[in-house]
């Protein structure tokens, strides 16, 4: 393969030092590699594959001299930037909400849409972390036997709100523990609207006038997006979890013709990236703790692991 001259904005940010990390665990083929950040992280030097680069800020020059831009910033930089980089020539590949609801903007899972990339036009867009594993199951099973509908109920880590986040779970946990007289009243929480140590926030980004989290609706609309599935019905319950790493999700799905768990579990085993933990009786299950730092699939950062459902909760 041919080696490519990339950039990455946000480097120092944790997605961003997570993707630096994957460069060089899959010795991805760069000939050249740019880090941009805020201005405050300018001349600031990371160490990315074997070498201590420094951060820069991104320009259109910059972008002009590259083929690939990575950026995992905010929804507001990406709108900022990702026409810009798109412009001077560069493909993007965009981590945001920003752009994954735009019509002209492929919203892809490498396993599950692939072939969409074809019809892109400067910018493509991740999905939401939520979205990508609940793709990655429906996908096979579609394909075999028509899905009806989907209920999903996700236990998110702290690490999905980024490393100020994880650093509050780390203090906070600390904080109860070595202090009996403590309790959560005690707490000021800045990442959270509520302490999140020893606790679960049913509350992951504001709620809509629907009732449903924002969250949540990301996972009902990327998902028909990405399956090219417009009817199919999705209603999700997305909840915040003392975890440090690696999100987990509930699936209770309900196919148009009666399926087995055995076929179920046959499907999922033989599709790319999808890794089956499933001998309850034998105390195996997916857990986020075996789950974080795999690298089941291509797509994210965050890795997840799939637990088959019974027999009553596949339908028929």
């Amino acid at each position: 393969v041919e080696a490519c001259s990339i950039a990455v904005v946000g480097a120092t940010g944790a997605v961003g030092r997570v993707f630096l990390d994957v460069l060089e665990e899959r010795n991805f083929p760069v000939s050249d590699i740019r880090l941009c950040a805020s201005e405050r992280s300018v001349g600031k030097k990371l160490k990315c594959m074997g070498e201590e680069i420094a951060v820069e800020m991104a320009t259109p020059q910059l972008f002009s001299e590259v083929d690939f831009v990575f950026i995992s910033a905010s929804g507001d930089v990406s709108r900022a930037l990702a026409p810009v980089a798109a412009k001077q020539g560069a493909v993007v590949i965009d981590d945001s909400s920003a752009f994954r609801m735009e019509p002209n903007v492929p919203l892809v899972v490498p396993e599950v849409n692939g072939k969409d990339v074809e019809d892109h036009r400067g910018i493509i867009s991740i999905p939401n972390c939520s979205t990508t594993p609940l793709v990655m199951v429906l996908k096979p099973l579609m394909e075999v036997n028509p899905v009806r509908r989907v209920i999903a109920d996700t236990y998110q880590s702290v690490s999905g709100t980024g490393a100020a986040a994880v650093e509050e779970l780390r203090v906070q946990s600390k904080q109860l523990t070595n202090d009996d007289s403590l309790t959560h009243h005690d707490l000021t929480p800045h990442a959270y609207p509520h302490p999140i140590a020893f606790n679960a926030l049913p509350h992951i980004e504001p709620f809509l006038e629907n009732g449903y989290t924002n969250e949540e609706m990301k996972m009902v609309n990327e998902t028909r997006k990405i399956l090219h599935a417009p009817d199919i019905a999705v209603s999700a319950t997305c909840v915040r979890v003392p975890v440090m790493l690696s999100h987990s999700e509930a699936l209770h799905i309900e196919f148009e013709n009666p399926i087995s768990p055995g076929e179920v579990r046959e499907i999922l085993a033989d599709f790319p990236g999808v890794k089956v933990v499933d001998d309850p009786l034998a105390n195996v299950y997916p857990m986020p703790i075996e789950a974080a730092g795999r690298d089941e699939y291509s797509s994210g950062a965050s890795d997840r692991m799939y637990r088959i459902p019974t027999a009553s909760q596949c339908g028929s």
